[in-house]
């Protein structure tokens, strides 16, 4: 999988991806106000530790992080503890993940359209990562 950021941007500590070609595929606008429809997953926002080990760890690392979750985790056709995989605490993309029903198979198939039982491919991989980055962007403006 590509980097998510520019080591320029990275080094800068910028929350905000690039527009250069390693840039993650885009989220569309309906994702988001789908899930603040949801009483369970608006009520997910990163606590003092989440955000104080993002910010030492910086984003780029952050996502790197999320890509091996979301390759180990998620993109086997038949993760191991599906629907219990994802922790509820311990790391901002868990939070993200929760927040935005990346967190397991059947979610990402009631949110996103990717049913059980098949691998996810690089272009799914991507894409769920794209909108961690994005949660956590928007989570970091929120305050």
């Amino acid at each position: 999988m590509r980097k998510a950021v520019s080591e320029e941007s990275a080094l800068q500590g910028d929350f905000f991806l690039t527009n250069d070609a390693t840039q993650l595929p885009r989220v569309e606008p309906d994702l988001w106000a789908r899930l603040a429809r949801s009483d369970f997953r608006k009520k997910f926002h990163l606590g003092q530790a989440d955000r104080a080990y993002l910010a030492n760890k910086g984003f780029s690392t952050i996502l790197d992080h999320g890509a091996d979750f979301i390759a180990r985790r998620l993109a086997p056709a038949h993760p191991v503890k599906d629907g219990r995989q994802t922790p509820w605490k311990g790391h901002p993309v868990f939070v993200a993940q929760h927040a935005t029903g990346t967190c397991c198979r059947s979610c990402l198939e009631k949110w996103h359209g990717f049913g059980k039982g098949r691998a996810l491919s690089d272009q799914q991989q991507a894409y769920i990562l794209a909108v961690i980055a994005e949660w956590l962007c928007q989570e970091e403006k929120r305050l």
